[in-house]
């Protein structure tokens, strides 16, 4: 028990260290929100960016990332953090990155550098976890179970893998459709292409873009760059969907795109289990409100739509914590 409180004490400390990471990449789904024109976008960025980069370089002078943190997502992260501070001009990103440096890139680039590093400091404590439970209780969550989980079943019934569902499924109430998608081309092309494979529900009857152009782009284009489990609301139809991306050693070969319905308002408690769950989430939403406000509470949380809490900006959610 005392070595797993070392542990965990420790890995807090890691994870702590990507705070500002996280600020950063709030920051750029709420500039992302705003729809700026490139212009502006790279303005804001350059402002907006420039402190929480010094904290992650003066991290990196210091050694706190030394032992917790690879190499190669550091140096490329810390590249990528020139560019959006505007260090570096756009003009040398093809250099570097062997592709046009468009301010839509850039941003692409940089969310899904952050997201790899944030995942690495983050991962103590998901093991730390792991291992008490296993521990304490004597076994883990069985395959048996896992396998009862409603949204796990869903994935496996239109054929895709079933990892990093089983936090989400508390805000699904019910699964309407999907649609399995295969994802051709090299990592890291542009001209990476998509395709529908197989539907089901009322996928049946929805167009799919992919039929016009099978360029792979939008938010399709964002989970596979990040390869994590997203959850999105439709700009045109406003339908919430699951998607999640499969992933064969370190290809991303395929997408599953769920229609779901939601849970409106719930628990604090249970939206705090999801949101935990859910792309570090709930912490980024600490981080946001802590800025300006002295402590986080979760009694919030029950007031707020669920599906806001999952798709909406961070910075636009912590403006409920703000007197």
């Amino acid at each position: 028990m005392a070595g797993h409180l070392f542990g965990y004490e420790a890995a807090l400390a890691i994870d702590a260290t990507a705070r500002p990471l996280r600020e950063a990449r709030a920051l750029i789904e709420t500039l992302v929100a705003r729809r700026l024109d490139a212009d502006d976008l790279l303005v804001e960025l350059n402002q907006g960016l420039e402190p929480l980069a010094a904290r992650f370089f003066e991290g990196l002078r210091s050694g706190i990332y030394d032992g917790q943190l690879d190499a190669g997502a550091a140096v490329r992260l810390g590249a990528l953090m020139r560019y959006g501070t505007g260090v570096i001009p756009l003009d040398s990103y093809p250099l570097e990155f062997g592709k046009v440096g468009t301010p839509s890139t850039l941003v692409e680039d940089l969310t899904a550098g952050l997201t790899a590093v944030i995942e690495q400091l983050t991962r103590p404590i998901d093991a730390i976890k792991h291992q008490a439970k296993t521990v304490t209780v004597g076994i883990s969550r069985s395959d048996e179970t896992l396998l009862r989980v409603p949204l796990v079943q869903a994935v496996l019934a239109a054929g895709a893998a079933r990892d990093s569902l089983v936090d989400l499924d508390p805000a699904v109430e019910s699964v309407l459709g999907f649609t399995r998608y295969r994802i051709e081309g090299d990592e890291g092309h542009d001209d990476r292409t998509i395709n529908v494979v197989d539907r089901g529900g009322i996928a049946t009857a929805i167009p799919s873009r992919t039929e016009s152009s099978s360029i792979l782009r939008g938010t399709k284009h964002r989970v596979v760059s990040e390869r994590e489990v997203t959850v999105a609301r439709g700009r045109s139809d406003g339908r919430t969907l699951v998607m999640v991306p499969e992933v064969k050693g370190i290809q991303v070969t395929g997408l599953t795109l769920l229609h779901v319905v939601l849970r409106g308002r719930v628990p604090f408690e249970v939206a705090r289990q999801v949101l935990r769950g859910y792309r570090d989430r709930y912490a980024a939403l600490q981080d946001q409100v802590t800025e300006t406000e002295p402590v986080f509470r979760d009694e919030p949380l029950a007031d707020l739509d669920l599906g806001d809490l999952l798709t909406q900006p961070v910075a636009a959610l912590a403006e409920h914590w703000r007197s």
